[in-house]
């Protein structure tokens, strides 16, 4: 699972070769005047499918962000992949954000659930119900049970997860990839301490969404 960071997310890789080659042909045939929107589409794909090396904290207790993004929750939620009371957190990642999913707990994966569904706008709390997404449920070095859901927006099309029940996982490592704006939704125990708020920007693996009690 883990990868040597390529600085570019392997998933980028065939987009930025077309991009690049069909920008070049058009400087060829055009000159860089015509050529300048390929390029900037170029200049976009490097930005939205970088992936850079990330430090990982010291606080066993912690559970690490998996996206980089903006909070838009944090509040108690009924988890309805483990049919119990939880607290949720969700992570809005937007077409900057950088887009690799990373494990929030070193853990086991348990369970793994696929639903199909819509494209709605992932920064409104629907999409936790109403868009394709694919869940995660880790259980814990310590035994607390972590559901971790990819969910699809208004751009994405393409849900990536590169694990299954019974891998094992370290906290930041890398497990999937949402392709062109989404959200990650977090379910905790109960007793699990918030670290952040709603508005709050994080970083993927380096900021602490929530401690364990």
């Amino acid at each position: 699972m883990n990868y040597p960071h390529p600085i570019i997310a392997r998933e980028g890789w065939p987009f930025l070769g077309v991009s690049t080659l069909v920008a070049l042909g058009v400087t060829a045939l055009g000159g860089l005047l015509w050529s300048l929107p390929f390029w900037l589409t170029v200049a976009f794909i490097v930005q939205f499918f970088r992936d850079p090396p990330r430090r990982v904290p010291d606080d066993l207790k912690a559970v690490l962000s998996p996206a980089d993004g903006r909070i838009v929750v944090v509040g108690k939620a009924r988890d309805p992949y483990l049919d119990r009371e939880a607290l949720k957190i969700s992570v809005f990642m937007n077409v900057f954000n950088v887009h690799s999913n990373r494990s929030p707990v070193d853990g086991e994966v348990k369970g793994r659930w696929y639903n199909p569904g819509a494209f709605v706008n992932a920064a409104l709390d629907k999409a936790s119900t109403e868009n394709e997404r694919n869940a995660l449920w880790l259980q814990a070095v310590n035994g607390a049970d972590v559901t971790c859901v990819q969910v699809a927006g208004l751009i994405a099309r393409r849900i990536l997860c590169y694990v299954d029940k019974g891998v094992a996982l370290a906290r930041g490592q890398r497990y999937g990839f949402i392709r062109f704006g989404s959200r990650v939704d977090m379910y905790l125990p109960l007793d699990a301490q918030p670290a952040v708020a709603i508005g709050d920007k994080v970083r993927a693996t380096e900021t602490i969404l929530a401690r364990f009690a």
